[in-house]
């Protein structure tokens, strides 16, 4: 079992290595890891990322939620990256231009296959999608990535 220490910092390493990632140059967003299995990502959706009838793309729907639920699950994992194996999302509503956090929850599983589950809320506080995922340990090492506790 890890120390409160030992958990405070492996959250805040998962945090740098998410910000590390090229792909999140393309988002305005910020991960925050609150208490193990819990992860909460705040991002803004832009007309950007709109597809041609004006509402956000699934792109952004299945990152977020990807990207929450993931590290909700990496969270109880402090030496190798977990690698998404499956992800089933239900979108429920448009997201336009505005903040959105999605919130990611571990579930089950801490051998070999994690499940997470998360889900999106638009800034009136309603759910615009949710998302079931799988997740498996893979054989990298979290501090071999660029970005891990940076």
């Amino acid at each position: 079992m890890q120390s409160e220490a030992g958990a405070a910092a492996h959250f805040r390493a998962l945090e740098s290595l998410y910000a590390a990632a090229p792909i999140n140059g393309l988002f305005e967003s910020r991960l925050s890891i609150v208490e193990s299995g819990v992860a909460r990502i705040a991002f803004m959706i832009e007309p950007r990322h709109y597809h041609a009838a004006g509402a956000a793309h699934g792109t952004s729907y299945f990152k977020m939620l990807d990207d929450a639920a993931f590290y909700a699950c990496n969270s109880l994992v402090t030496d190798l990256f977990l690698l998404t194996t499956a992800f089933n999302l239900l979108f429920t509503r448009p997201l336009r231009a505005g903040p959105v956090v999605a919130e990611g929850r571990w579930i089950s599983g801490q051998r070999r296959v994690f499940v997470g589950e998360a889900r999106l809320i638009d800034a009136d506080g309603e759910e615009a999608a949710r998302g079931t995922g799988t997740f498996m340990r893979s054989r990298i090492a979290l501090a071999s990535l660029p970005g891990y506790g940076s």
